[in-house]
């Protein structure tokens, strides 16, 4: 078995070889190589005490960013490598964090503490892979373990019950029998884990291809209680036909929690401590989605292009386009036969914004000092005609031209 080293991390461990110390790539760098996807990370493993990785690589090259734990951060290439010495761990007072840790110097009692058999696996050019719980079977089988007894690895670190749904939607996995009954027998303890780091786990759960499955009713049952069994159950189908990736995380969390309506939404996620932005564009998805629903406007397929153009120029004006697109891609997964229709009024949004099209105030052709200098006075009255200009604008009723905005300001005014 051979794995295509980082050049970095490869140097660090001939460095590390020659000055006579054990060391390893581990964990996630490996199980990413062997499943042929390119790691992100590149964690390494020694028999080096902390110290010893200071002394050899020079203080300057090194942040001590760990060092109770074993860890420090070496700088090497322009990059940055973890290199934490093995280590055995002690009792976890906390469900979350070992009370002591112990160097030992054989990276296979290093292995034994990890959480995954996937996970739990360590390379080097020399020895090549080092494998003691069958985490390479595991990969070709499509089945995530948890190394030795589950419920021992869920007692010393709740948040690995997430882990293990994270990692195996990641990668469409099956979940081993008892460590998926172990979890869902401790997933009481997640109230061990801190807010973020659940909504964390839970962002990286709802960004994989289809998550649905791997939404268990127990566990969400601990983190988001708020969101009733059926609801979840008529959720997951629309979780797995919306966008993946990080980046429509907003949508996804909206068709989990469209039951909870706007508020729900808004304090489910501020409980989780979700960004602002997130918690902002989720809940309005939810409440401009179910709005449509109660409402003929914003259903494009009983609209005439008229109104449907109408609506999206409002939906622009209002959110903007990324904005817009995530709402068609909500209503295309929330009725799917639909989809075209939603498509439409994505297509619509983009082309506007392409071109500019008076969506918002500021686009008028027209401004505040040009209507006082036509005798419209400032204050509160003023705001009130330049939306009723916007207005005019986007239901074609006047040209974003600047005469014809005065003389409908006049009017305006004057009524």
């Amino acid at each position: 078995m051979t794995i295509s080293m980082d050049p970095g991390a490869a140097a660090l461990l001939d460095a590390l070889h020659t000055a006579g110390y054990a060391a390893y790539a581990v964990g996630g760098c490996v199980r990413d190589s062997l499943l042929g996807l390119v790691p992100h990370d590149w964690d390494l493993c020694t028999s080096a005490l902390p110290q010893q990785v200071i002394g050899l690589f020079g203080a300057q090259q090194c942040i001590p960013t760990g060092l109770q734990h074993g860890t420090v951060t070496v700088k090497q290439g322009g990059a940055l490598y973890e290199i934490t010495t093995f280590r055995t761990e002690g009792s976890y007072s906390d469900g979350r964090h070992p009370d002591e840790v112990h160097f030992v110097p054989d990276v296979r009692e290093d292995l034994a503490r990890r959480d995954f058999t996937i996970n739990a696996m360590a390379y080097n050019e020399k020895e090549g892979l080092i494998d003691p719980f069958g985490g390479q079977d595991d990969l070709k089988n499509g089945i995530l373990r948890a190394v030795g007894a589950p419920h021992q690895r869920f007692t010393e670190d709740a948040l690995r019950i997430l882990r293990l749904y994270r990692f195996a939607a990641r990668f469409g996995f099956a979940l081993d029998p008892a460590t998926a009954q172990a979890a869902e027998e401790l997933c009481a303890h997640l109230d061990c884990v801190s807010a973020e780091r659940i909504e964390e786990e839970l962002a990286k759960l709802l960004a994989a291809p289809a998550p649905a499955a791997y939404l268990d009713e127990k566990i969400l049952d601990v983190i988001l209680p708020e969101l009733a069994p059926e609801a979840l159950t008529a959720a997951k189908p629309v979780v797995d036909a919306c966008p993946a990736g990080a980046d429509n995380l907003p949508v996804r969390l909206a068709a989990l929690l469209l039951s909870l309506g706007e508020d729900g939404t808004r304090r489910a996620l501020k409980r989780l401590r979700c960004s602002n932005a997130c918690i902002e564009e989720t809940a309005v998805l939810v409440r401009e989605y179910r709005a449509g629903a109660q409402s003929r406007r914003a259903a494009p397929a009983e609209t005439t292009i008229p109104d449907l153009t109408i609506y999206t120029r409002h939906l622009l004006g209002q959110y903007g386009l990324k904005t817009v697109q995530r709402l068609a891609a909500l209503g295309a997964a929330m009725q799917p036969k639909r989809a075209a229709d939603f498509e439409r009024l994505s297509k619509l949004a983009e082309r506007m914004d392409a071109d500019g099209v008076c969506c918002r105030v500021s686009q008028l052709a027209v401004n505040g000092r040009d209507l006082m200098a036509a005798g419209i006075p400032a204050g509160p009255g003023l705001r009130r005609v330049l939306e009723a200009l916007l207005d005019s604008v986007i239901r074609e009723e006047c040209p974003n031209e600047r005469d014809a905005l005065l003389a409908r300001a006049q009017q305006i005014s004057a009524s």
